[in-house]
């Protein structure tokens, strides 16, 4: 199975899918390029894969990405070839992926299953991004802005889950 799961930047995407693989071994996570860079404690190939806009404009080119888009100045993709072997291989794949993005995948792969998960409020939401402490006022701003059209596309997943509680989102 393909599982999708998008939401606004701080509604606890990582937070869940990493619960979710504590309790499954049996599920693969496709690590994304970014042209961001790094966050304190990133590693290259673990949490995504760095690359300059150059080598994502590359990656384009020769049609590597299964998904990609540009989220608050930075390009994302998902690799295609990662993810399509692993389906073959009978493994299930999380991609947490942005709004965009994931309608890309929808459109091409439309078995998959898709999670729109977000926090109970936009107060929330601010809360939560702001506790991060990684980003500037105006990234801040940027990431706010994005999730209310974020959350105008929830519509178009097969579940919403608020997420109130980490645990108890990971179980839905």
């Amino acid at each position: 199975m393909l599982l999708i799961v998008s939401g606004p930047s701080g509604a606890g995407k990582s937070t869940v899918i990493h619960k979710l693989f504590d309790k499954r071994g049996d599920i693969r996570f496709s690590v994304s390029v970014t042209t961001r860079a790094p966050r304190e404690g990133e590693q290259d190939g673990v949490h995504y894969h760095f690359r300059s806009p150059e080598q994502f404009q590359k990656m384009i080119e020769e049609d590597a990405f299964l998904e990609y888009a540009v989220y608050t100045g930075a390009s994302y993709g998902t690799p295609a070839e990662p993810v399509k072997r692993d389906l073959e291989a009978g493994s299930s794949v999380i991609l947490d992926i942005e709004v965009q993005g994931a309608a890309q995948v929808m459109a091409k792969m439309p078995e998959a299953v898709s999670v729109f998960l977000c926090p109970p409020s936009v107060e929330e939401l601010e809360r939560r991004l702001r506790g991060r402490g990684t980003d500037t006022e105006e990234k801040i701003k940027k990431r706010l802005e994005t999730a209310r059209v974020e959350y105008s596309q929830a519509d178009q997943y097969d579940y919403i889950i608020i997420n109130e509680n980490a645990d108890r989102s990971e179980e839905r």
